[in-house]
C-alpha cells in the first residue's frame, strides 16, 4: 500500500493553504502520516526535509516520489494511487 508522509509547519504559509487538502485525502482513506517538522526534527532529519511543504510517497517503505510545495489535490491522489508495473 501507497503511504504519504507530509512534512509541515505551523509557520508556513503554503503549508495552512495546503494542509486542509491533505487532511481531506487522509479522510478519504489514503495512508497519510502528517509530521509538524518542529515537534518531529529526528523524523524529518531523517527524510533529508529541508524545506515545507514537503511530500515523500513510499511503497513497502521504499520512496518512489518526493516533491516540494504545492501540488494540485489530484495530483496528490494520483501520486497515491500509483501502482507500479508488473
Amino acid at each position: 500500500m501507497n503511504q504519504l508522509q507530509y512534512f509541515t509547519a505551523s509557520w508556513c504559509g503554503p503549508c495552512r493553504f495546503f494542509k486542509p487538502h491533505i487532511q481531506e485525502l487522509k479522510e478519504e482513506g489514503y495512508n497519510i502520516n502528517i509530521y509538524d517538522i518542529d515537534e518531529e526534527r529526528e523524523r524529518a532529519s531523517s527524510y533529508q526535509v529541508m524545506s515545507v511543504p514537503t511530500l515523500i510517497f513510499e511503497r513497502d517503505s521504499q520512496i518512489y516520489a518526493r516533491t516540494t510545495g504545492v501540488i494540485p489535490k489530484s495530483e496528490v491522489a494520483k501520486a497515491l494511487d500509483w501502482e507500479p508495473e508488473s
